[in-house]
């Protein structure tokens, strides 16, 4: 089996945090394809449902900051959706972008090698919702298996109970991206550290990322990255993977240092 996870302290992996989202409208498909383009190693992107069952890639819960609509995703159709413009508040030179589907989104990855995705699940198990939360959790691994996706994706959410439901469910079978400190998860009643295979950090104490090695989690460095000297710091702590808006100018830096391979 193709081993699509070899980053390390010497070979830096970059996310793109919801596509090249400093240069294009965030969760789009002109974010996706921009990054992909610049060679980035990961591409994550947020999973909502819609009204009527439909997953789209949207990280609020209301559709009113990224696009020219109102309300939130869960009350509103499909085809409600697809009706916003996705690109006119980020510029009117994006005008026409569209909020795409998680199939959509799969279509476009499935063809283009060694890319690995992080999936961020939206839908939590709040009370009276964990019987969707869970229902939309297992529909998006299904799709990752169909499409080949399986040892090439993490799965990622800020709720603790969401995350032990995919490992009390599957096991190992995915790689589960969780976060530092676990207080951030909410309620949690296993460790998180003792089944993730990474988690972000989003502090600079070095620390925090030896506490992570010490569980055999990998370090990652949350969406704070953005020039040399935030760079300069989380390679210090030995960060092995880099989420961040401005992938352009993170490939850059870490290939003139001789980090990205």
């Amino acid at each position: 089996m193709k081993n699509y996870w070899t980053q390390s302290k010497d070979n830096v992996f970059v996310a793109a945090h919801r596509g090249w989202s400093e240069a294009y409208p965030e969760n789009t498909m002109e974010a996706f394809r921009a990054a992909a383009e610049l060679g980035v190693d990961q591409i994550e992107t947020d999973i909502r449902i819609t009204a009527d069952g439909e997953l789209v890639l949207i990280h609020d819960e209301a559709v009113d900051r990224t696009t020219d609509g109102h309300g939130k995703v869960c009350e509103l159709t499909l085809a409600e959706i697809k009706a916003l413009d996705a690109g006119i508040k980020k510029d009117e030179k994006f005008r026409g972008a569209r909020v795409p589907t998680f199939i959509e989104f799969m279509e476009y990855i499935k063809d283009i090698p060694d890319i690995t995705i992080d999936l961020e699940l939206k839908e939590y198990p709040t009370e009276g919702r964990e019987e969707l939360s869970f229902s939309v959790c297992d529909r998006v691994l299904e799709i990752v298996d169909r499409y080949g996706f399986t040892d090439r994706c993490v799965i990622n959410s800020f709720s603790g109970k969401l995350n032990e439901y995919v490992y009390k469910k599957y096991g190992k079978k995915y790689r589960q991206h969780v976060f530092f400190p676990k207080e951030l998860l909410g309620e949690c009643t296993i460790d998180p550290y003792s089944y993730a295979y990474c988690a972000c950090i989003f502090s600079n104490a070095k620390s925090n990322y030896d506490i992570l090695r010490g569980y055999g989690v990998q370090p990652w460095a949350g969406a704070g990255v953005k020039d040399e000297e935030t760079l300069a710091r989380v390679i210090e702590n030995g960060a092995e993977l880099i989420t961040c808006n401005n992938p352009d100018v993170i490939l850059s830096l870490l290939r003139e240092k001789g980090l990205h391979k």
